[in-house]
């Protein structure tokens, strides 16, 4: 058996829980937590603990801090700087970004933060919004009636200062949590500040091109080789490491596109990966979406079983405690370090893209979410994550990232003497809190390793965003430390007590993907980065390849139209079917039959042309193979393009017969002077003889 077929038998029978049911999920992994009743309380009091002495901690709160706690996700203002912010990043144009900023400045009740902070910076922001001195005077006028100020401003100094300023207001919060602009000035910056260990990530993901792989690919091996030189003496767990980014290396790194992601992307990591194995250095897999879990494992599992990397203990990757194949994923890279006899450094952390996976998810149509939709189940699911990465001392070495008390203490408690672990925390963030780990820990400290970001500001505004989102949320741990209304005790909660009070499990607040829409159904989605769904579905389309259709009118008439071949268009050899075209006969023979069932569709009423476009839907849905083969062979369509196909046609269907038994029961104003009420009795516009656009065959017609 060769590699690549060991690989598939490995990972992808975890997709199988990717879309696992929620509430079992979450109630098997508070039952492998590893902690008993009494163990929870000296964590629950150890955690008090460490929150009390961070906050009494003298040095005042850094800017990011003080920050999210005036303009978090709980008010008007501070939702806007955030939605200002993630939509600059895909604004293509400066118009629509001066029309974006005037939307978001000009409703904010900006003077009701005005001087409430203790970081001037913030206080300077409030009425700059992010500007400082050096680009605009701020009229002392303007602290009366900010939004008038503003609009004031804007129309003295014109848009593009504005949005320039924004920019820079960005780059200005960026910096707090980017090490460097440069990997050499990350590394100076580290050696001349705390003196702690590092895991530098070039910041730039996502190439859009071969050259922007390329570029990056670069960027990496140069950032290994100024790391590799400053190491030291000690041993690849206590020294500084380098984190890539596998979407940054090819352009269409997918789980669709194996075949040429190993091919393409695995001899760039190869190489970076040899280098930091001739160094000696950690060299980390970064984590992204959920749909690309699965290749990312592969990928690991080939590095780990190179001959020219044997012996080599710095290979590590990311593992995100929010989906609910992490634990699943701990298992697994447990075996492969004893079939490798490796011990592979692994990151545990929360998880950076929640958003994105539901919505995307949403969209998608799939059955449900790969992640958790409380924040307390993805708590829990650290925990039991922590629990199996502990287990294993000889296989892995656990990197806790987290900036929460309960968890810090319950990974302290679980742990024990001798137990070679560390925790990470964001650079720019909770120094306070693992300040009091370490004066709690007196001598024997745990290693604490810096998540540093090193790059310009063009590359750093999608990781600010992120860090501001995660962290701006009312259920943020770094946003409730800051908020002295909450007590230690309430901080320091339980998950595990939590969880188990909570009912319903899942979140009943975010709809499943197939009840986004009010009144109808979602169209059915095919999660086609999951391999045991693409593989069979590829084997039917496959088989039906041969099948040839026939099409040809409902109404036949004595003289018959054209009959010929249907064959691919990106194969004339291929032949498909035939098709007979229409006489002008038969159009005309359609046009009065047509014309005869009109009054007929005219008094079915609005549930019954319901019951019928949702039939019709569920019928392409019933057909959904047939339909995809059709879209491939006849159209042309990629299979994500005509999977969007079907669906598309689906939810028109469905979306019309909701609009029909609205207004066949909504009481609708007749025109006229009386304004009586009543109800509106459709009738069809009439007969028509159409031709569908070849593009979207099925969703147009």
């Amino acid at each position: 058996m060769n590699v690549q077929t060991r690989e598939a038998l490995r990972w992808d029978d975890l997709d199988s829980v990717k879309f696992a049911d929620e509430s079992a999920a979450v109630k098997r992994l508070a039952d492998e937590t590893g902690l008993d009743a009494g163990a929870r309380k000296r964590v629950h009091d150890g955690a008090i603990e460490l929150v009390k002495t961070a906050r009494a901690t003298t040095r005042s709160r850094g800017l990011m801090d003080s920050f999210l706690q005036e303009f978090g996700l709980s008010n008007k203002e501070g939702l806007a700087l955030m939605c200002l912010a993630e939509a600059l990043l895909r604004v293509p144009d400066a118009p629509t970004a001066d029309r974006l900023i005037a939307e978001k400045i000009s409703g904010g009740a900006w003077a009701e933060h005005m001087g409430r902070s203790e970081n001037w910076l913030v206080n300077a922001s409030t009425l700059g919004l992010m500007l400082t001195g050096s680009i605009i005077d701020v009229d002392p006028d303007a602290r009366q009636n900010p939004g008038d100020y503003w609009r004031k401003m804007t129309a003295r100094l014109g848009e593009p200062v504005i949005r320039a300023a924004v920019f820079r207001a960005m780059g200005i919060m960026g910096e707090q949590f980017v090490l460097g602009r440069s990997i050499s000035e990350g590394i100076k910056r580290a050696k001349k500040g705390e003196g702690a260990l590092c895991s530098f990530d070039m910041l730039g993901e996502g190439a859009r091109t071969a050259a922007d792989a390329e570029r990056y690919h670069k960027r990496y091996l140069e950032a290994i080789d100024a790391v590799g030189k400053v190491r030291g003496d000690k041993p690849v767990e206590l020294e500084h490491g380098v984190s890539v980014k596998l979407s940054a290396l090819h352009p269409k790194y997918l789980a669709v596109k194996e075949e040429r992601v190993m091919a393409e992307l695995y001899p760039k990591l190869l190489e970076q990966a040899k280098l930091a194995k001739s160094y000696d250095i950690g060299f980390c897999l970064d984590a992204e979406e959920a749909d690309r879990l699965v290749i990312s494992l592969k990928l690991l599992e080939r590095l780990a079983r190179e001959p020219d990397l044997a012996g080599w203990q710095g290979l590590g990757l990311a593992v995100q405690a929010y989906q609910k194949r992490a634990r699943f994923v701990i298992e697994r890279l447990i075996e492969l370090g004893r079939e490798t006899e490796r011990r592979f450094l692994v990151r545990l952390v929360k998880g950076a893209y929640w958003d994105t996976e539901i919505k995307v998810s949403q969209v998608a149509g799939v059955d449900d979410f790969p992640v958790f939709t409380r924040k307390v189940s993805t708590d829990v699911s650290f925990m039991a994550c922590a629990d199996v990465l502990l287990s294993a001392p000889k296989r892995i070495y656990g990197a806790f990232a987290t900036h929460n008390a309960y968890t810090i203490a319950a990974i302290k408690q679980r742990a024990g003497a001798g137990t070679e672990f560390e925790f990470q925390r964001l650079h720019g963030m909770g120094e306070e809190l693992y300040a009091s780990l370490a004066k709690a820990e007196g001598n024997d400290k745990t290693p604490v390793r810096l998540y540093a970001p090193v790059g310009g500001h063009k590359d750093l505004l999608a990781y600010l965003v992120r860090r501001l989102l995660e962290n701006g949320a009312n259920s943020s741990f770094v946003n409730r430390m800051a908020d002295t209304s909450l007590t230690a005790e309430e901080l320091a909660a339980d998950p595990v007590a939590e969880l188990a009070a909570m009912e319903p499990k899942r979140n009943p607040a975010i709809p499943l993907p197939k009840d986004i829409f009010p009144g109808r159904v979602n169209s059915a989605g095919i999660d086609l980065a999951d391999p045991l769904v693409r593989e069979p579905l590829l084997k039917r389309l496959h088989n039906l390849r041969d099948r040839q259709w026939e099409a040809s009118p409902t109404f036949k008439a004595e003289i018959p139209g054209e009959i010929a071949p249907i064959t691919a268009p990106f194969d004339h050899g291929m032949r498909i079917g035939t098709r007979r075209d229409a006489s002008a006969e038969e159009v005309d023979m359609a046009i009065t039959r047509a014309v005869d069932i009109q009054p007929e569709w005219n008094a079915l009423g609005g549930e019954k042309r319901a019951q019928l476009l949702e039939a019709a839907a569920d019928q392409f849905e019933a057909h959904t193979d047939e339909i995809l083969s059709l879209c491939q062979l006849e159209a042309g369509k990629t299979l994500v393009d005509a999977v969007l196909e079907i669906r598309e046609a689906v939810d028109f269907l469905r979306y019309y017969a909701v609009e029909a038994r609205r207004l066949f029961t909504e009481p609708t104003p007749l025109p006229g002077p009386t304004g009586e009420q009543n109800y509106l009795k459709l009738a069809g516009r009439g007969v028509f003889a159409t031709i569908s656009p070849w593009n979207f065959p099925l969703a147009i017609f």
